[in-house]
């Protein structure tokens, strides 16, 4: 698993370069960040049972299909199952968040989770919009709760469902 800090290094070292303007720049970003990185990290952890529940709520009412006979959380084993992988994301999500670097959803996440997903008939669309609702979801306490500037929430959530979303959502 990388961060910026050696994502960043480990580009320029590659190409035998020493840090210029860009790389010191970007390395002021992630570090200005940081303590709101951490802020956000630790509410997750606080937090996460209730984010879940809330993300879950937004999903069924903007997707009420799913909880339906047919739907794939229909049935109690079916339902917890999908708040279970919310949960999931979102731990891997703050992961990524401190990082400043979504090679860990990558690694842990998204390989051979559209397979998966296919084997077992589970739609991608859905999982799509609840991520998009989580990090919404997310956003929005973290506001409350006095980060101001909560664009680097963007990044993790983005990953997940641009990497999920090449299925028509």
């Amino acid at each position: 698993m990388r961060d910026t800090v050696t994502g960043l290094i480990s580009t320029y070292d590659i190409t035998g370069r020493y840090l210029d303007r860009d790389a010191i720049d970007s390395l002021k970003a992630y570090f200005g960040s940081g303590a709101d990185r951490v802020k956000a990290a630790a509410y997750i952890s606080a937090n996460a049972a209730s984010l879940v529940k809330a993300t879950g709520a937004a999903l069924y009412e903007r997707v009420p299909e799913l909880l339906r006979p047919g739907g794939n959380s229909y049935t109690t084993r079916r339902y917890a199952a999908c708040l279970r992988d919310l949960d999931y994301y979102l731990r891997y999500s703050s992961y990524a968040l401190v990082a400043g670097n979504c090679d860990v959803l990558t690694e842990r996440v998204l390989n051979g989770l559209r397979e998966t997903y296919n084997s077992l008939e589970v739609p991608v669309g859905p999982t799509v919009i609840a991520i998009q609702i989580m990090k919404d979801v997310l956003k929005e306490q973290l506001a409350a709760q006095g980060i101001e500037n909560t664009s680097f929430v963007d990044a993790p959530f983005d990953h997940l469902t641009r990497e999920l979303g090449e299925v028509s959502v």
